[in-house]
């Protein structure tokens, strides 16, 4: 299967387990439940999600814990990203070519409903309706692993870091610290969730952790290739150039991929997903 195809294939399999999880059960104001699947359902890539899958399909293969994961990372991932485009963090009007969702529903609509996605994800990890046969300490591991990668340790740090320094010159290991927390803590986090669900060995979290570790930098030093303005100085393009961060960001991706090198064909969907990062992006 090329990578185009089994990134249709998987973005159907989270779509239907998303819609799956909000076609009951809670039942949310109409504001906010219009909200929610305004920019929950928007046409994202959904590439965390797809690591949590792909992370799985490396061990043992999908199960409901998975499936779980992957909804749950989406979600606490959907709520970042209402959250950045608020006013108060980066006051961005547009989110996948349409209006952000504070823009549509007001601000206040638009924290309640980063607040609800968020709650929401750990709902879903631990809901026995959803899955009957969770197993406790499993799901404990995963509620721990998810509020590592999006709290003030992981994403939310990342973004405090970045919050406060508008406008100030950071140097290198500051950004490397917004690098690895703001973008990387979620991706690695999805790639250690999709493992853990599916019942790793410690050999090969640790593998995968590696992976994600690698990928999750190199994501964010090639969107930032991609998107520089001039305006940015933040960047790893802006303070070594755009050279030097390319170099720097294959070689991560070749990293990632040797770290898989304890693996079989079934981790090539990892492979393939590091190769399409590098071949796309630079």
């Amino acid at each position: 299967m090329d990578i185009e195809s089994y990134l249709t294939e998987k973005r159907k399999i989270i779509e239907l387990s998303l819609a799956s999880v909000f076609s009951g059960g809670d039942k949310y104001p109409a504001p906010l439940d219009e909200a929610i699947n305004y920019s929950l359902f928007s046409g994202g890539k959904r590439v965390r999600a797809i690591l949590v899958l792909a992370s799985a399909d490396a061990v043992s293969g999908p199960n409901e814990a998975v499936l779980n994961a992957a909804a749950a990372v989406e979600m606490v991932h959907t709520y970042s990203l209402i959250h950045d485009d608020l006013p108060s963090m980066d006051n961005d009007d547009f989110r996948r070519g349409k209006p952000s969702n504070h823009k549509v529903f007001g601000e206040s609509i638009a924290i309640l409903t980063g607040d609800a996605l968020l709650t929401r994800a750990f709902s879903v990890l631990t809901d026995r309706g959803i899955n009957p046969n969770i197993d406790p300490d499993r799901c404990m591991d995963l509620v721990y692993e998810l509020s590592l990668a999006a709290g003030g340790s992981g994403m939310v740090g990342g973004q405090t870091v970045d919050v406060v320094n508008q406008g100030r010159d950071l140097d290198l290991k500051s950004v490397e610290y917004i690098y690895k927390n703001k973008t990387g803590a979620l991706i690695r986090g999805a790639v250690r969730l999709g493992a853990i669900a599916a019942g790793a060995e410690d050999d090969q979290l640790l593998s995968l952790t590696n992976y994600g570790e690698k990928i999750g930098f190199a994501f964010q030093i090639v969107d930032d290739i991609l998107d520089i303005d001039g305006n940015e100085k933040n960047t790893y393009p802006f303070i070594l150039g755009m050279e030097k961060a390319g170099e720097i960001g294959k070689g991560l991706v070749e990293e990632a991929i040797d770290s898989l090198r304890c693996f079989d064909e079934k981790a090539d969907p990892l492979r393939m997903i590091a190769r399409f990062l590098r071949e796309r992006r630079y």
